[in-house]
Order: C-alpha cells, then sequence, then structure tokens
C-alpha cells in the first residue's frame, strides 16, 4: 500500500515516514500544495491542512474532484468548525496534533478497509436500474425505456447519487458535498437549477420528488 504524507514540517514528517515505513507502507513525502498535487497516485493520503503554498482544503477539494484516493486529515486545526470543514469537503477522518502513532496507523487501516468496501460496491453496481431509468457509471450513459439523455457531467453525478439510493431521501448537504464538493456554508441555488433540468430531461417517466426542507429522492 502506497501512501503519500504531505507534511511540510521536516520533524513531523520524518517520524510519520518512518514509522509508516516500519509498519510495511510505501512511503511518499512532500511538502507543499504544487508538490502534493503533481505527485503519483497512492491508497491514502496524510494531509497536513496548513502549508507553506496553500490551504490544505483547496488540496482535498481537487483530490475529491478528480480522484477517489481516501484523505486523512493530519493537522494542528483542532476546532469544531475546522474538522466539520474537512470532513465535509471529503476527509476519510480528521486526526488533531499531537496523536499516537498506533491510532493513527489503526485509522489508516480503517479508512482502507473502508475505501476497499465502496469500491467493491462500485464495481458490483456500474449499471443501476430504477423503473424506466437505466445508468451505466462505467461508461457515464443513461437513458429512460431505451431514450438516450444527453446530461451534463454534473447532472449526471447528480442522477447517480439519487439513483444509487431510489426511493430514499439524499440530503442537500450531502448532495453539495457529493456532486458539488462544498462546504456546508455553500449556496445550494445551482442545485434546484441541475433537479430542475433533469426533472425536464426525464420527462416524468422518472421522477425526482422535493422532501422539503432536507433533500430529494428518484421515485421510478
Amino acid at each position: 500500500m502506497r501512501i503519500l504524507v504531505v507534511e511540510d514540517d521536516d520533524r513531523v514528517a520524518r517520524g510519520l515516514v518512518t514509522a509508516l515505513r516500519h509498519a510495511g507502507y510505501d512511503v511518499h513525502r512532500v511538502g507543499t500544495v504544487v508538490d502534493a498535487l503533481s505527485a503519483p497516485p497512492v491508497d491514502v493520503v496524510l494531509l497536513d491542512m496548513g502549508l507553506p503554498d496553500g490551504d490544505g482544503i483547496e488540496v482535498l477539494r481537487r483530490l475529491r474532484r478528480d480522484s477517489g484516493t481516501a484523505v486523512i486529515a493530519v493537522t494542528a486545526r483542532g476546532e469544531e468548525r475546522d474538522r466539520v470543514l474537512g470532513l465535509r469537503t471529503g476527509a476519510d477522518d480528521y486526526v488533531v496534533k499531537p496523536f499516537g502513532t498506533a491510532e493513527l496507523l489503526a485509522r489508516i487501516e480503517a479508512v482502507l478497509r473502508r475505501t476497499r468496501a465502496a469500491r467493491a460496491e462500485v464495481v458490483d453496481a456500474e449499471v443501476v436500474q430504477v423503473g424506466p431509468l437505466r445508468l451505466d457509471s462505467a461508461t457515464r450513459a443513461v437513458s429512460v425505456d431505451g431514450r438516450e439523455l444527453a446530461l451534463t457531467r454534473k447532472e449526471f453525478d447528480l442522477l447517480a447519487l439519487l439513483a444509487a439510493r431510489p426511493g430514499q431521501v439524499v440530503s442537500r448537504d450531502l448532495i453539495m458535498d457529493q456532486v458539488w464538493q462544498a462546504s456546508w456554508e455553500a449556496p445550494t441555488r445551482t442545485l434546484d437549477t441541475h433537479v430542475a433540468a433533469l426533472r425536464g430531461k426525464l420527462g416524468g417517466q422518472v421522477r425526482i420528488e422535493t422532501v422539503r426542507g432536507v433533500g430529494y429522492r428518484l421515485v421510478g
């Protein structure tokens, strides 16, 4: 398993790298936003949120937009608002400095287990059928009763999220987090616009119902 340590403090980085290699991981360390975003693919990123050339939140947003790599924030920012922002932006876990090596290793193992399980579910559910709706996540093709729909990238991502939970209410916060990687403070008017566009393209054969004050659900 490959781990990327994004940490600008040499002393902290040396300790992390030594402990991780001793545990059997293949470790690569960088200390800047630029190097973090250009690093080769890994299984887990340990991300310091305060970097000399930018904020770790931006790295987290980019990683969530471009890959499914597991990310654990490892940072001195321990305030509740910082933890909430990090987790809502897409961190799989959040560890506040100082921390114990044994605890960090246990959290890495837990994140890897969840990531492997999630990937297995995605592979098993590449094609989702909800009533007349057929959605293929591998080819990003969508059809209703055999009629192909032309969707934008965000429309597809939104529909895929709802289709993965047919009949269940999906909260606005979760949609904004998963589809737009936006924090809980972000405006959600764009979500309403995309839902309206999807309803028009689905043509009423598959319904996106509004659950007032909560979110949306897909009904076939």
